[in-house]
C-alpha cells in the first residue's frame, strides 16, 4: 500500500528537475570519497557526482524517483529515510541531505542516522524560512512562498535552527554557503551580499553547509 507521503513525493517527480543552487554548491564542495545521498530524488546530483568520478548510492521514499534513478544507471533503492538506514556504521565517507530536512517531522532523528553511517562529512542544504521576503509576505497576510502546500515543507528551519540541529547530532560546521535575492543586479547585488554575510538569517534565501563528524 502506497502511503500518502509516498504519493505526494511521487507527484514531485512528474517532471525532471534541474540542478538547483544547493545541489550545484554541494557538487562543487564534494570532490572525493564514497557518498550516500539521503532523499536522492531523481538522482540528478548523484549522476553529476558520478561524472566527477565519485561513487554514490541513493535512497528515497518515492518509487517514481527511484525508477528514474535506475533508468539513469544509478545505485539507488526505495526506503523510508525516517527509519533506521540499512547500512553499517561508517559505511560512507560523506552523506548528503539536500533539501530534505524541511520535509521531515523529526529531522534530528535522520541526522542521528546520517551521523552513524557517515565516516567524515555531511553536506546539508535547507531553505531559510525567515528570510526577508518570507517575513514581508507574512506581514502582508500571505503564506510565504517557501511554505505553500505544493512544496511539502513541514519543519521550518532557520540559520540558528540548522546550526543547532547539526550540533545536537554531533557535527561541527566547516563551511556555509548561501544565496540571496537580487544577487545578479549590478550595484544592488554587492550591497545585498554584504548584508547577507552580516545578517544571514534575514538576507539569505537558503544555506548549504559542510560539517564534519565529531
Amino acid at each position: 500500500m502506497v502511503s500518502s507521503i509516498e504519493r505526494f513525493q511521487n507527484s514531485q517527480w512528474e517532471k525532471l528537475k534541474i540542478l538547483t543552487f544547493p545541489k550545484k554548491t554541494i557538487l562543487g564542495l564534494l570532490n572525493e570519497g564514497s557518498v550516500l545521498d539521503i532523499g536522492c530524488g531523481d538522482g540528478m546530483l548523484l549522476e553529476n557526482l558520478k561524472n566527477k568520478g565519485i561513487s554514490g548510492r541513493g535512497i528515497d521514499i518515492s518509487s517514481k524517483a527511484i525508477k528514474i534513478c535506475k533508468e539513469r544507471g544509478l545505485d539507488c533503492a526505495q526506503k523510508d529515510i525516517t527509519e533506521r538506514l540499512p547500512f553499517e556504521n561508517d559505511s560512507f565517507d560523506s552523506v548528503i541531505l539536500a533539501d530534505v530536512l524541511e520535509h521531515l517531522f523529526q529531522p534530528l532523528e535522520v541526522l542521528f542516522e546520517a551521523h552513524r553511517v557517515c565516516k567524515n562529512n555531511i553536506f546539508v542544504s535547507v531553505p531559510n524560512f525567515v528570510s526577508l521576503p518570507a517575513r514581508l509576505q507574512v506581514l502582508f497576510g500571505k503564506v510565504p512562498e517557501n511554505s505553500t502546500p505544493r512544496d511539502g515543507h513541514v519543519y521550518w528551519i532557520t540559520y540558528g535552527g540548522i546550526l543547532n540541529l547539526l550540533s545536537r547530532s554531533s557535527f561541527e560546521v566547516e563551511d556555509v554557503v548561501s544565496n540571496t535575492f537580487w544577487q545578479y543586479i549590478p550595484v544592488v547585488a554587492l550591497f545585498i551580499r554584504i548584508l547577507k554575510n552580516i545578517f544571514p538569517s534575514i538576507f539569505a534565501l537558503s544555506f548549504v553547509i559542510k560539517a564534519k563528524k565529531i
